[in-house]
């Protein structure tokens, strides 16, 4: 390990990932540490429902164990440290299950594991302590949500990393850490940063976000998808992290992808809300960092701000929503409105109405095209969903009344992939809890040590405010029409029931005129299904970008909302799509 750097590797952005990434990492060039960011709001439920299948013991990340199997002799001789947030909700088992393989292959590597994060079983204590759990979205407290509480994990900090790396651990088990945590951490450890080193911190935090997600920092998803050189063996991103917490972004070399200010800049955007992005360790200021390009594949970030973490916990509660059913019935060729009636009366005239439901939902999207040359060009697609806390409501008897309809209903009918299988629903329910009442501990040998939160540890409170940044101006002249995404970059993605659009530009002539042009209204004109959700912008002129946070346009998560893509993967792309006019000065050079 040098002494000026960590090199920290990502070989996971969600649970199903690339297997074999975590073995090209540790094989295909130096690396200190090995990361694996495994859990997403809904992964938590996964696991409980896997606990409930399996038994007691399970309820962590088992793929996990396979990436173990493959590279823990390779790290063992390389001296790689390996941490991730594979534990889920059972992180003690699965620091069993890893030294169980480390005997069996006779390799003697140190694992500690860290909990503290549950607090379900805590939930009415809290409760009598004052403690809401508000939803953060919605402002009402957990008690008026009508639903049972399946999981409750706070996400912990990066302060027990360091503490189980501190005691010689060479694998680090986590619970529901924050994304970052992982690579937090080892650089704390690394540099042996004080627990108020918050500009270092804040670095380290904004490498963790950039590669939390995996390869979507070196080219995946990205939306000028052109430039990457290749989508075979994409490389997986490392953080090369400094002392004063600057850091390079990069991969090994022979791989495919793309490393560039532009995929950097795309995922800084990804899933945040405000420019302070809020982690138990440190708020990262995203609108003063700085991002160069300094050779082929690799980026230079520097300049990240940091302040005094909150005085809360974020916390990731999931609860029983109850159970829904639906399907997606193809609508073809002419009368496609009256066809779509016709259909959803039948059905819910069939079933006794639609007031027996706690909520239904008709969705028809026209994607049907006038005088058509295809079959498929003369396609609509209405999409019927309903849900209820009574699973036999939802369950085989409206499926069977679909399928009733089949021979005695519209002309053309069929279904997009058959009748959708009843489930339950998941609501996901994002809350606060006092930092004080977090007990987390790491577990490494006979050792049991408690971390106290930053927040309690009586440092002297600071808050990074930058000054704003004067945007050029630019010359009105004569106006093209362009396709957004002919200049502009995007990247979307869920958060919670909310939703963020992150916008950038190449360069700051385009995004002075991005910053004036693209305005909430703006947005809502050329996407006129936002018109009904309140809209936050926020500007972060330091990296030429716009982010807007669009509020419960995914209802209460992915599991329970009907959007047919439940994640807002694509609305960003959907932006990129759009015809707008343009000064032609803007385009000199694009």
């Amino acid at each position: 390990m040098s002494k000026d750097v960590i090199k920290i590797a990502n070989c996971s952005g969600f649970y199903g990932d690339k297997l074999s990434a975590a073995r090209e990492l540790v094989d295909g060039g130096p690396i200190d540490i090995l990361t694996g960011d495994y859990l997403a709001e809904l992964t938590m439920a996964i696991l409980y429902n896997q606990k409930l299948q399996r038994g007691e013991d399970k309820g962590y990340v088992g793929t996990f164990l396979k990436q173990i199997k493959e590279v823990a002799r390779s790290c063992k001789e390389k001296n790689i440290k390996i941490i991730s947030n594979a534990g889920g909700l059972n992180p003690k088992s699965m620091a069993c299950e890893i030294k169980k393989i480390l005997s069996d292959q006779s390799i003697d590597m140190k694992v500690a594991y860290i909990d503290g994060d549950n607090l379900l079983p805590r939930i009415n204590e809290l409760s009598d302590e004052g403690e809401l759990f508000q939803n953060i979205d919605k402002k009402i407290p957990l008690s008026d949500s009508g639903c049972i509480t399946l999981t409750a994990n706070a996400y912990l900090g990066a302060w027990g990393i360091k503490e189980a790396l501190d005691n010689g651990a060479d694998i680090v088990v986590c619970p529901r850490v924050t994304d970052a945590a992982v690579v937090i951490g080892p650089a704390a450890w690394k540099f042996n940063w004080k627990r108020n080193n918050y500009d270092a911190l804040a670095g380290a935090l904004a490498a963790g976000h950039i590669i939390e997600c995996g390869c979507q920092a070196t080219g995946g998803n990205y939306a000028f998808f052109k430039e990457v050189p290749s989508f075979d063996n994409i490389g997986y991103p490392i953080a090369e992290i400094l002392e004063d917490g600057s850091f390079y972004v990069t991969k090994h070399p022979g791989t495919g992808g793309l490393v560039s200010k532009g995929t950097v800049t795309a995922q800084l955007l990804y899933e945040i809300s405000t420019p302070a992005y809020m982690n138990p360790d440190v708020i990262a200021h995203f609108d003063t960092l700085k991002i160069e390009d300094i050779e082929k594949d690799k980026v230079y970030i520097s300049g990240c701000r940091g302040s005094s973490p909150p005085k809360d916990h974020k916390v990731c509660i999931n609860l029983a929503g109850g159970f829904r059913n639906g399907m997606e019935v193809i609508l073809t060729g002419l009368d496609i409105e009256e066809k779509a009636k016709v259909f959803s009366n039948a059905l819910f005239n069939s079933v006794g109405g639609e007031e027996q439901f706690d909520e239904v939902s008709i969705q028809l999207h026209r994607t049907d095209k006038e005088n058509p040359n295809s079959n498929e060009e003369s396609m609509a697609s209405l999409v019927i969903s309903v849900k209820s806390m009574d699973a036999e409501l939802v369950g085989r008897l409206f499926s069977a009344k679909i399928i009733e309809l089949a021979l005695s209903n519209i002309p053309g009918f069929f279904a997009q992939g058959g009748v959708k299988s009843s489930g339950p629903v998941i609501v996901y329910w994002p809350a606060l809890v006092d930092s004080k009442y977090i007990k987390e501990i790491v577990h490494i040998g006979d050792q049991e040590i408690e971390i106290i939160p930053t927040s309690q540890m009586g440092f002297e409170e600071i808050y990074y405010q930058r000054e704003p940044i004067k945007i050029q101006e630019i010359e009105k002249n004569d106006e093209q029409s362009i396709y957004f995404g002919d200049i502009y970059g995007t990247r979307s993605g869920d958060k919670g029931g909310c939703a963020n659009l992150g916008v950038w530009a190449k360069n700051s002539k385009s995004f002075a005129f991005l910053i004036n042009y693209l305005s909430v209204n703006k947005l809502k004109e050329l996407l006129p299904d936002l018109k009904d959700f309140d809209i936050d912008r926020y500007e972060l002129a330091n990296i030429n970008s716009l982010n807007f946070y669009i509020h419960d346009i995914l209802q209460d998560g992915v599991s329970s909302n009907n959007r047919k893509d439940g994640q807002a993967k694509s609305l960003g792309e959907y932006l990129r799509a759009k015809k707008i006019n343009v000064p032609k000065n803007i385009l000199e050079g694009k």
